[in-house]
C-alpha cells in the first residue's frame, strides 16, 4: 500500500488542488492528512485562495481514500462540514514497521510519545525533515500551503518500508528505509 501524507493546508483552496495532483500523479491507495485542515491559525497568514468550503469539497470527494488526524487549529464545527472523520491519532503497519501518525503539537521528536514506534511522522511545525533518532525515524511532512524556516511546501510518501519527503513537484527531498 502506498502512502501519502501531508499536513497543515489551512484553508488553501490552491494548494487542496495541487494535492489532489499530486495524489493522482502519486498513484497512492491512502491519502493522510495530519491536521490544520481549514482554518488557517491566528499566528499565520492566510494561504493563497483561502477558502475552507471549496478545500472542503475537494477533500469529500475523495472522502473513501481519506484518513486525517486532528490538529490544534481543527475545530469541532469542522466536522459539519466534512464528509469524514478527524481522528486524534492513528497507528498504520507498512511493511511490519509501527508507524504513529499525529500532528505534532503534544507528540515529536522532542515530546515523543510513551509507546515504542518504528516511526513518528507528524506536521504542525511546518518544516520538512527526516531524522533518526535512536531506533526511531521522526518525519515532519512540512507543509503544503505555508511552509516555514525556508523549507520548501512538502510532503511525505510511504511505501514497502521506505519514507520519502518531497516537494511540492515530486522531486525527492530525503528518503530513509524504516
Amino acid at each position: 500500500m502506498k502512502y501519502l501524507i501531508c499536513a497543515d493546508l489551512h484553508g488553501s483552496a490552491y494548494y487542496a488542488n495541487k494535492l489532489i495532483e499530486v495524489f493522482n500523479n502519486e498513484k497512492v491507495d491512502l491519502l493522510i492528512l495530519l491536521g490544520d485542515v481549514y482554518n488557517h491559525g491566528p499566528r499565520n497568514p492566510l494561504p493563497k485562495d483561502y477558502a475552507p468550503m471549496t478545500v472542503a469539497d475537494i477533500l469529500n470527494g475523495i472522502k473513501d481514500k481519506l484518513l486525517v488526524i486532528k490538529g490544534n487549529c481543527d475545530s469541532e464545527v469542522d466536522t459539519m462540514i466534512s464528509k469524514f472523520d478527524f481522528l486524534s491519532s492513528s497507528v498504520i503497519i507498512d511493511n511490519g514497521k509501527k508507524v504513529f501518525l499525529t500532528h505534532g503539537h503534544i507528540y515529536n521528536k522532542d515530546e515523543k510519545p510513551k509507546t515504542n514506534f518504528d516511526a513518528v511522522i507528524y506536521g504542525h511545525f511546518h518544516t520538512g525533515f527526516v531524522e533518526k533518532i535512536d531506533s526511531t525515524v521522526y518525519a515532519n511532512c512540512g507543509s503544503l500551503s505555508l511552509p516555514k524556516g525556508g523549507t520548501p511546501n512538502s510532503y511525505i510518501t510511504l511505501e514497502n518500508g521506505v519514507l520519502e519527503l518531497k516537494n511540492i513537484n515530486g522531486e525527492i527531498i530525503e528518503t530513509i528505509k524504516l
